[in-house]
């Protein structure tokens, strides 16, 4: 008698490939996902094909989450030294003789022009949490100073180009992981403080630090000119505080209700600059006021939050450092952008998460969320 095997269904076959998945991750990103296509249509419909290239730089985001989220936590361990090496190796090609726009040197050209920066938002928590995998349960303080000094060497490289929101964020993913590692309170403690007070003192001694000619020294003129214009943007409405205070007047604007959908004045007349890039937040208050803004904050709250979860039930030291970074990677790029939108930060290059429009950044959102996946997904499966 010969024996019948039934060859399992497709959907059978495939579902291993989802097996694990976050949903509550998924379903955070869906949201942002489906209010950024929204506003882009709104805001970019006459802007060429910015929204169909929105929609295309998802489908890519999407594609690398589902490919990164099968690779094992370990397995992603082993490309943190190798990473991390090629972006500061193509940091310093940079510096010696990258590719120069608008007066800043950001790119090289490697057969096709990348912006090496952009690698070390991923490769600098994979770097640090691999570290701090190494030197588990014999932690001193010297291994703190070695972190902090492989933080540096990158975040020194990118500001010298100059590009201060892609540092301010490279920063804020190393910075995150080493207080995740156990840096104590004590260290931490004074350079806020000494934060602070220096906020205090540029905010009352503004009028003598903004004055025409007066040198800061450890930052250059541009960077100079957007604290200033951020005390003060009515000094030059017209020129490096026009941003700021159309931004502002777009948010107002809105109301509770919003303008309604397609409605925004000041977007479609073409008052806020970088409409679809940087400030395109400007353009989501204009025409979803304030109930749009508290269910877009709802929703990165609620990212956020699914995103440290997955860290503190991670099964490794190596697995909760690399999730909590990467989800203060979201934190730091929505909190920047709606800040300086809003008037409260320095203007800088910080797009705001599934919402803003830009192929490089939607790659690295990606990323991001894959690990987050892949983490949750091990965690899953070594429970089933």
């Amino acid at each position: 008698m010969s024996a019948v095997f039934q060859q399992p269904s497709l959907a059978r076959r495939i579902a291993p490939v989802f097996q694990g998945f976050d949903g509550f991750l998924a379903f955070a990103v869906f949201l942002l996902a489906c209010a950024g296509l929204v506003t882009m249509y709104s805001s970019g419909f006459d802007h060429g094909s910015r929204f169909m290239d929105h929609g295309r730089n998802m489908l890519l985001a999407g594609f690398i989450m589902f490919v990164v989220a099968q690779v094992p936590p370990q397995r992603l361990m082993t490309f943190a030294v190798p990473l991390y090496t090629l972006g500061v190796a193509l940091l310093i090609a940079v510096a010696i003789f990258g590719i120069t726009k608008k007066g800043a040197r950001r790119w090289i050209n490697v057969g096709v022009v990348i912006q090496p920066s952009e690698i070390l938002k991923i490769a600098m928590p994979l770097m640090l949490a691999w570290w701090f995998q190494r030197r588990e349960g014999q932690l001193r303080p010297l291994d703190f100073v070695v972190a902090t000094a492989l933080l540096a060497i990158p975040v020194g490289l990118i500001m010298k180009q100059p590009d201060l929101g892609t540092s301010l964020l490279v920063l804020a993913a190393g910075l995150s992981v080493i207080f995740f590692a156990g840096l104590s309170w004590k260290l931490i403690v004074p350079p806020v403080v000494i934060g602070l007070i220096a906020v205090a003192l540029i905010v009352g001694y503004e009028s003598t630090l903004c004055a025409d000619g007066f040198d800061w020294r450890v930052l250059h003129d541009y960077q100079k000119q957007r604290i200033c214009t951020l005390l003060d943007p009515s000094k030059d409405p017209l020129g490096k505080g026009f941003h700021i205070i159309q931004g502002m007047i777009a948010i107002g604007s809105g109301g509770v209700g919003g303008k309604g959908f397609m409605q925004g004045t000041q977007t479609h007349l073409e008052f806020i600059p970088e409409r679809t890039t940087d400030f395109i937040f400007a353009a989501y208050s204009e025409e979803f006021g304030l109930a749009g803004n508290l269910f877009l904050i709802t929703a990165f709250i609620f990212l956020i939050l699914r995103g440290l979860a997955i860290a503190m039930d991670a099964p490794t030291l190596f697995s909760r450092l690399l999730a909590g970074a990467v989800t203060m990677i979201f934190f730091t790029y929505a909190f920047v952008n709606m800040g300086m939108v809003s008037g409260i930060l320095p203007v800088v290059g910080v797009p705001l998460p599934f919402i803003s429009y830009g192929g490089t950044a939607m790659v690295t959102l990606g990323l991001a969320l894959g690990i987050l996946m892949s983490i949750s997904r091990a965690k899953r499966l070594m429970q089933s």
